[in-house]
């Protein structure tokens, strides 16, 4: 209206009752604060290695310095790496978990480039299977 003072919480955008108004700004602060510990617990995952990932890469390690003695640590990128559950089986051996990614073989204090690496884990998650590939 012309000539009436500007009042923010007075006029027809807003005829809710004050209390109805706090809540519903409550609400806008609670939904972000949710998205973000949301987010961090995802970030807290992927840097957090799974004790899947932990068998592969102590197996492969161990198959890879009986192959190759040069060979010291085995790198395994958490970006890369997808854990999948799976229920088949190769022949008579059950397979209950696929485990693909990149990793990074360091010999003799040197890691060059990523190679991809497949690991199969049967019942009770032991490792039947890890082989690595170059890119």
């Amino acid at each position: 209206m012309i000539g009436e003072p500007f009042l923010p919480h007075t006029g027809a955008a807003c005829r809710k009752p004050l209390a109805m108004r706090s809540r519903i700004g409550s609400r806008r602060a609670v939904i972000p604060t949710i998205v973000f510990t949301l987010l961090s617990s995802q970030a807290m995952a992927q840097t957090a290695e799974d004790p899947v990932v932990s068998a592969c890469k102590s197996t492969g390690l161990l198959a890879l310095k009986e192959r190759s003695p040069e060979i010291s640590d085995l790198v395994i990128d958490l970006e890369s790496v997808a854990i999948s559950k799976a229920d088949t089986k190769v022949e008579d051996v059950p397979i209950k978990t696929v485990v693909l990614g990149e990793a990074y073989i360091a010999r003799k204090e040197k890691t060059g480039r990523p190679d991809r690496f497949v690991c199969l884990l049967g019942d009770k998650g032991k490792v039947l299977l890890t082989f690595f590939t170059a890119q």
